[in-house]
């Protein structure tokens, strides 16, 4: 397993990889995928067992479905800097033709995209679905899900959550971003999510919770939901994080869920990045 410190300095790089193609592009959602940045480094870099060859049924090993897939900028970066494709194709991000589209799409071939995603509230029911093949071909290994918090107000989020419990897939992780933003306000503003851990455990499933902006407790809690594995219920981590973490200009703001820096902006926010692994 990687040392924090080097974990961190991962999650650095990946974030100057975020602001630099949101600014190339002049599009994109920069806040979602800055706070996610840490949770992403540690799936990809500590957690899950995967490989950069890329077997898209991902038989005999962990896969993950981006349900938010409007925060494409982390996966690609995440993606790219773990080997699925080259570091110099971010460059490409949301440009004619590319691989690399706004929403994460599965018709140029793009290898680490198992499903087109960016329609809200269906990732844990694709999920589902591939956990459930799982534990039917007797295959050991986990399926994790990745959705935001204003997603929850999707009813079928809730019908998969339902289902889910129902049929005891207890190899399946979901990850919430837990970061009380979402396009238009606040979730307290637009919807409130109100007892959230509470509504999870109704439905019948395990509840871990985490600072999501935290590499040591982020890691310590993924570990604490693979051990769970096999207890008859399916797990859900709830993820506080902050929206733009790492960038002080965007953070905690929902005005930056889905605009790009200027080029002062982007100059402020590299400033504040370490570059670790080189830009591409």
């Amino acid at each position: 397993m990687r040392e924090i410190a080097e974990l961190n300095k991962i999650a650095s790089q990946v974030r100057r990889d975020i602001v630099r193609m949101v600014f190339d592009a002049q599009s994109g959602h920069p806040g979602g995928s800055l706070g996610c940045a840490d949770f992403m480094t540690a799936l990809y870099f500590s957690v899950m067992n995967h490989d950069p060859k890329f077997n898209m049924n991902g038989q005999n090993e962990d896969v993950f479905f981006l349900s938010n897939g409007h925060i494409s900028p982390v996966f690609y970066s995440v993606l790219a800097r773990s080997g699925y494709f080259p570091v110099a194709e971010l460059a490409t991000f949301r440009k004619l033709n590319t691989r690399l589209q706004g929403h994460p799409t599965t018709h140029e071939g793009l290898p680490g995209i198992r499903v087109a995603s960016g329609s809200l509230g269906q990732g844990i029911s694709v999920a589902c679905g591939v956990a459930l093949a799982k534990k039917m071909d007797e295959d050991q290994s986990l399926v994790y899900a990745l959705t935001g918090d204003g997603e929850l107000q999707e009813g079928q989020i809730w019908e998969a959550a339902m289902f889910a419990a129902h049929n005891k897939i207890d190899n399946l992780i979901v990850t919430v971003d837990w970061n009380g933003q979402q396009i238009d306000g606040s979730n307290n503003q637009v919807c409130s999510l109100g007892d959230l851990p509470g509504k999870w455990r109704t439905f019948g499933w395990e509840v871990l919770e985490t600072s999501g902006n935290n590499m040591a407790d982020l890691i310590n809690t993924l570990q604490k939901a693979k051990e769970l594995k096999g207890n008859g219920k399916p797990i859900v981590v709830l993820m506080k994080t902050e929206m733009g973490y790492g960038v002080d200009f965007m953070m905690g703001s929902h005005a930056w869920h889905g605009i790009a820096p200027n080029a002062e902006q982007l100059s402020n926010a590299l400033a504040q990045l370490p570059e670790t692994l080189g830009d591409y």
